[in-house]
């Protein structure tokens, strides 16, 4: 079952700025979620 969640334009600009060259939002988003369920957090690890 698909869903659609609305993003406000600011919301997707800062989106767009984190993906790589030829990243969808949509792999940028299932990414983060995946990062998330692995460890119970959102990091970066450069800092």
């Amino acid at each position: 079952m698909s869903r659609t969640v609305e993003l406000s334009d600011d919301l997707v600009e800062r989106l767009e700025d984190h993906c790589e060259e030829d990243e969808t939002l949509e792999e940028f988003i299932g990414e983060l979620v995946r990062i998330y369920e692995q460890e119970g957090r959102f990091t970066d690890p450069g800092l």
